[in-house]
């Protein structure tokens, strides 16, 4: 088992979750999140002044899959998500060692 974090751009949601669907993967976790990477923010302008912007809005996706899976995940996530602009996002896979489902008492592949 595994779980694979993609951080997107949050208009990227809606893509990503259909893709995902399509495969098979029906659950996943999303959190707003601000950073930024080797875009290193931007400036805005509010009300006449110049300010700068250093960490970005973005979401973090996290999606628990059997290992199997995890090169569909992948490709999926960065078809969807790609727009071709600096600030896409990144994706990053971890193994899991243990998972339950609360409800049944499901474990491993089963609470997937």
């Amino acid at each position: 088992m595994k779980i694979v974090m993609a951080i997107i751009k949050p208009f990227k949601l809606e893509e990503v979750r259909d893709a995902l669907t399509a495969i098979g993967v029906h659950g996943l976790t999303v959190t707003e999140v601000k950073g930024y990477g080797r875009q290193k923010g931007h400036t805005e302008i509010y009300r006449g002044a110049e300010y700068a912007v250093s960490f970005l809005p973005k979401l973090k996706i996290e999606v628990a899959v059997a290992a199997e899976l995890v090169p569909q995940v992948i490709e999926a996530i960065t078809t969807a998500a790609k727009t071709g602009q600096i600030g896409d996002g990144k994706i990053f896979v971890s193994p899991i060692e243990q998972a339950v489902r609360i409800r049944t008492g499901e474990r491993d592949q089963d609470a997937l």
